[in-house]
């Protein structure tokens, strides 16, 4: 419980920091247990991770969104691949957290259920890498709650992520993401 509230305060601060906005003006809506998923398909070989403790908050009221996790919550089928993506690409001791901030590019009736095509417009940040980026998606508004679900490639030359001519056929150049965030209302 306590671990819940400290990451709360920390993504409070990463998105008060974005905007200076008060949170007052909207709802706040937050989850601790995104998944996150990514794989590499190559012909040589196929490699597949899963985060199910990302971190997200969206604000209602100014549509920003704050998004982050630790690369070292990623699971993989095989544990050597696990070491190699933390020890030897992503470099977690260094890089610890991917994250993303932005904001919602359309404006969205979130009192009413529905499900509406989004994008979100801000920072994404890999491997101490930031990008500016438009991210694609759906959200659903339905009971109370919201899903955020997107699809997207994260290239990676764009974040500085080598690999070695060794492996260079087994790990594919654009990785695949897919998250699915399921948000509640945020409870101070």
């Amino acid at each position: 419980m306590r671990h819940h509230i400290v990451l709360s305060v920390i993504l409070l601060i990463t998105l008060a920091g974005v905007s200076g906005t008060v949170f007052a003006q909207g709802g706040m809506f937050a989850t601790a247990g995104g998944n996150t998923r990514f794989s590499s398909e190559t012909p040589m070989e196929n490699i597949y991770a899963e985060n199910k403790k990302t971190q997200v908050l969206l604000n209602t009221g100014t549509a920003e969104i704050a998004i982050r996790m630790n690369m070292r919550d990623f699971v993989f089928p095989n544990k050597l691949m696990q070491e190699h993506f933390n020890e030897n690409y992503i470099e977690s001791d260094k890089y610890s957290t991917a994250t993303f901030s932005g904001k919602l590019d359309q404006r969205i009736d979130f009192t009413k259920d529905g499900t509406y095509d989004a994008s979100a417009t801000g920072s994404f940040t890999v491997h101490g890498v930031s990008k500016n980026r438009t991210i694609k998606g759906k959200l659903k508004v339905e009971g109370g709650k919201m899903v955020i679900s997107s699809d997207f490639e994260v290239t990676l030359v764009d974040h500085k992520i080598d690999v070695p001519q060794i492996v260079f056929v087994k790990i594919a150049q654009s990785i695949k993401v897919k998250v699915e965030y399921i948000l509640s209302p945020y409870k101070k």
